[in-house]
C-alpha cells in the first residue's frame, strides 16, 4: 500500500473507476462567469467517462460545453474516521448525435430533480486520482 505524506492511501487508476462504479452523486466543478462554481450532480460511469444529465438551457449545460472541469466524488463514515475521495479532470462535451442520446439514455442514470433532463453531458476522466483514509488499526496492520 502507498502513503502520502498525510498518510492517506494512494489509489489507483482501476481502484478509482471502482469506486466511482459504488457512487451515485458526486460534485462537478467548472468554470461560470471567470469563477469556479461547484454543483451536485448524479453521475454514472460509461466505460472511463462520467456521464451527467442537466436541463439543455441549464448553467451547467452552457458552462461545461467543451470546457476543462474537475469531477469528485466521495464517501465517508465520521464514526469510523474512514473514507475516501476521487477526482477527475478532463474535457467536457455536450452530446449531440441522436445514437449518442439514444445510448447514454439506456444508462441507470436518474436525476433527483424534476423538469427536463434531456441534456447529457460527458466527462473523459484524463486524470483520476484518489485517496483512502483507513482507520488507525487498518494502517498499523498493513
Amino acid at each position: 500500500m502507498k502513503l502520502d505524506s498525510a498518510g492517506l492511501e494512494i489509489l489507483s487508476r482501476q481502484d478509482c473507476a471502482a469506486l466511482l462504479l459504488s457512487a451515485s452523486i458526486g460534485r462537478i466543478v467548472f468554470t461560470d462567469r471567470a469563477l469556479p462554481a461547484v454543483q451536485p450532480v448524479n453521475f454514472v460511469l460509461d466505460g472511463q467517462d462520467i456521464v451527467i444529465r442537466t436541463a439543455i438551457g441549464s448553467k451547467l449545460a452552457a458552462a461545461t460545453s467543451d470546457a476543462i472541469v474537475a469531477f469528485e466524488a466521495d464517501e465517508f463514515d465520521p464514526a469510523a474516521r474512514t473514507g475516501w475521495s476521487v477526482t477527475a479532470v478532463g474535457p467536457a462535451r455536450a452530446v449531440r448525435e441522436p445514437g449518442e442520446i439514444e445510448r447514454l439514455s439506456g444508462l441507470p442514470l436518474r436525476t433527483w430533480t424534476r423538469g427536463g433532463h434531456d441534456h447529457y453531458i460527458v466527462v473523459r476522466a484524463e486524470q483520476l486520482s484518489g485517496r483512502r483514509l483507513t482507520s488507525r488499526d487498518d494502517a498499523r496492520e498493513a
